[in-house]
C-alpha cells in the first residue's frame, strides 16, 4: 500500500528528527509524482494540516530540518500553484522569520521560497502586502532579508509589478534602523528603486524628510 495523504497528515506530526528526515524524503517523492498523489486534495482539511505541521518544521531549530521544511513547501507550491495562494498567510511569517537564520543557506532558501510565491502562487504585489510586517521584525537579519529580497523582486519582475508607494516609506524607516546592516540594505534597495523609476523616487524621499544628503 504506497503512502498516501492520510499517512502523511500523521506522520509530519512526528517530532524525532531522523523520522522528520525519513518522511521529508517520502514526502517530495510523492509530491513529485502526480500518479502516486491523486489523494493530494480530496481533504481540504488534511491538506491544511500538513502544511501547518511542515511550518512548525520551517521554525524547527535544526537546521536539516528547517530546510527540508522548506523544500517540501517549495514542493507544495510546484504541485498547487494558484491553489497553494490559501496558504500564503501560514507560511509567509515562518519565512520571514527564516530570513532572519544564523545560517546562510537557511535565509537563501526562504527568500528563494518567497519569490516561489510570487512566481507560481500570486501576483508580487499581492506577496509584499503581506511581507512587509518584515520591515519591522525583531530580528535584525529579517529586516535585512526583506530589503534584500524587495531588491531580489525588483530584479526578476521590474517595478511595474509593485507598488512601491506602499513600500518606500518602509525603506525611510529602515535608513534609520540600529543595524548598520540593515540600513545598508534599505539603500541598496532605494538604490535599486532608483534604477527603475528615476527621479521620482528622489522626490519622494525629499517629501518624507530624508536629508539631500543621505
Amino acid at each position: 500500500e504506497p503512502a498516501g495523504m492520510d499517512y502523511f497528515c500523521d506522520q509530519v506530526q512526528q517530532k524525532d528528527v531522523g523520522r522528520r528526515m525519513q518522511v521529508g524524503q517520502e514526502l517530495l517523492e510523492y509530491l513529485g509524482d502526480p500518479a502516486r498523489s491523486p489523494d493530494l486534495e480530496q481533504d481540504q482539511q488534511r491538506l491544511d494540516k500538513v502544511i501547518d505541521e511542515l511550518t512548525t518544521w520551517v521554525n524547527s531549530s535544526n537546521f536539516k530540518v528547517a530546510l527540508l521544511g522548506l523544500d517540501v513547501l517549495g514542493a507544495f507550491v510546484s504541485r498547487l500553484s494558484g491553489r497553494f495562494k490559501h496558504y500564503i498567510g501560514t507560511v509567509l511569517l515562518p519565512l520571514i522569520d527564516r530570513m532572519g537564520d544564523a545560517k546562510d543557506q537557511v535565509r537563501e532558501q526562504a527568500q528563494n521560497l518567497i519569490l516561489k510565491l510570487m512566481d507560481e502562487t500570486a501576483p508580487p504585489m499581492y506577496i509584499w502586502e503581506r511581507l512587509a510586517v518584515g520591515f519591522k521584525h525583531k530580528n535584525y537579519r529579517s529586516r535585512e532579508g526583506v530589503c534584500l529580497c524587495l531588491i531580489a523582486t525588483l530584479n526578476i519582475y521590474g517595478a511595474q509589478a509593485l507598488i512601491l508607494s506602499k513600500l518606500v516609506p518602509h525603506l525611510c524607516t529602515a535608513f534609520g534602523d540600529s543595524n548598520s546592516q540593515v540600513r545598508d540594505a534599505a539603500i541598496l534597495a532605494v538604490v535599486e528603486v532608483y534604477r527603475h523609476v528615476g527621479e521620482k523616487v528622489r522626490l519622494d524621499l525629499t517629501k518624507r524628510g530624508i536629508p539631500p544628503g543621505r
